[in-house]
């Protein structure tokens, strides 16, 4: 018989932060007495592959799913997506300081109204909320509780629903979380694996590694294939109806951001970025907050010369040449330097040379 219970999936810190890692302890240990909620933990959402086994049973979940992970909500709804996890956006109430509404909602809802939009989006809805928000596992028992109250997700056998084609041992991986948080602290010192308290030992989950990739937010991106243009890694392609995607991610140069920088509608996120807007918080990438360098008189960077100078570093170091600004820049900056040379600017290249 089908039972009325909200899957709370939480995804693990990367690293070994002894904070994190309580955190992710109490809450699986608070959600396992709650009667309304089905708690499962999974590796940290950005290093799973789509065929991991901890993707394959968020894949699984038919109803309406809370994903806590350390990740800004729109970064993690968009990885989500592009594994095939997906859904329409759940609003949580619990939210951090760079994501606070502000007054351009309506150009927002503009943006998006543009935008080219999710494919394929199943009626369920899919709430992210940022494990950095607070420390304090009662804020995010709360707001879980709203958020079943108003949930009407009736769960199924959950084998019916697997997206792939998982070994029923694997997804039986993250059905325990508690066996799980156990696997991940390594064994009890005697050599052996941790039992998890009714003689059974606890199963690792499947390894991941640290990855570094963009990810495409369909609600801001109007397929206008700057991207593609920029990129000269072979990061981008399109698909059959010839929306932009990311086609070869391995591809992508660890660390570089380049593309996020000249995307016009800011629909590029690095979900591991230092810099929050390019790691999903709202806002806009080019309006990065002020750097050490122009507090001693730097001159100051667009973000169009930053995406420049971040990709000729990564070409250099593929042994290739820098282009600058001669190759892939965007329609929208070609205007920028279309007047004739005056008197002035004769003036000004002159005193540049002079070096002073």
């Amino acid at each position: 018989m089908a039972t009325k219970k909200l899957t709370v999936v939480i995804s693990q810190a990367q690293g070994k932060n002894p904070a994190k890692q309580q955190l992710e302890e109490d809450l699986a240990m608070s959600l396992m007495l709650e009667s309304a909620v089905e708690c499962s933990v999974v590796p940290h959402l950005y290093d799973m592959s789509r065929d991991h086994s901890g993707m394959l049973f968020l894949q699984s979940v038919p109803g309406d799913v809370v994903v806590l992970s350390w990740l800004y909500p729109r970064g993690a709804r968009w990885t989500l997506d592009r594994a095939g996890v997906k859904g329409h956006e759940g609003e949580s109430l619990l939210i951090s300081e760079d994501d606070q509404a502000d007054d351009e909602s309506d150009e927002q809802e503009e943006k998006e109204s543009q935008a080219i939009g999710a494919l394929k989006v199943p009626n369920r809805k899919i709430y992210c909320i940022d494990l950095r928000v607070s420390l304090d596992t009662r804020d995010y028992l709360d707001e879980i509780r709203r958020i079943a109250d108003e949930s009407t997700v009736e769960t199924v056998d959950l084998m019916q629903w697997v997206g792939g084609s998982p070994q029923k041992e694997q997804l039986e991986r993250y059905l325990h979380p508690v066996e799980l948080i156990q696997a991940s602290k390594g064994n009890n010192g005697n050599g052996h694996d941790n039992d998890n308290g009714n003689g059974a030992s606890a199963v690792a989950p499947e390894p991941t590694k640290r990855r570094w990739y963009p990810v495409i937010d369909y609600s801001r991106c109007t397929n206008c294939m700057e991207c593609i243009d920029f990129c000269l890694f072979g990061v981008y392609g399109v698909d059959g109806l010839d929306r932009i995607l990311v086609e070869e991610q391995d591809s992508c140069k660890k660390g570089c951001p380049a593309c996020s920088r000249v995307c016009p509608e800011n629909a590029i996120i690095f979900p591991a970025h230092k810099t929050s807007a390019i790691a999903g918080a709202d806002g806009d990438v080019a309006g990065l907050k002020i750097d050490l360098s122009k507090l001693f008189g730097a001159p100051e960077k667009s973000a169009l010369d930053m995406a420049v100078s971040e990709r000729d570093a990564e070409l250099v170091a593929d042994g290739r040449d820098a282009v600058g600004l001669e190759v892939g820049i965007p329609k929208r900056q070609t205007s920028v330097a279309t007047a004739e040379r005056d008197a002035l600017d004769d003036l000004m290249d002159g005193l540049d040379e002079m070096d002073l």
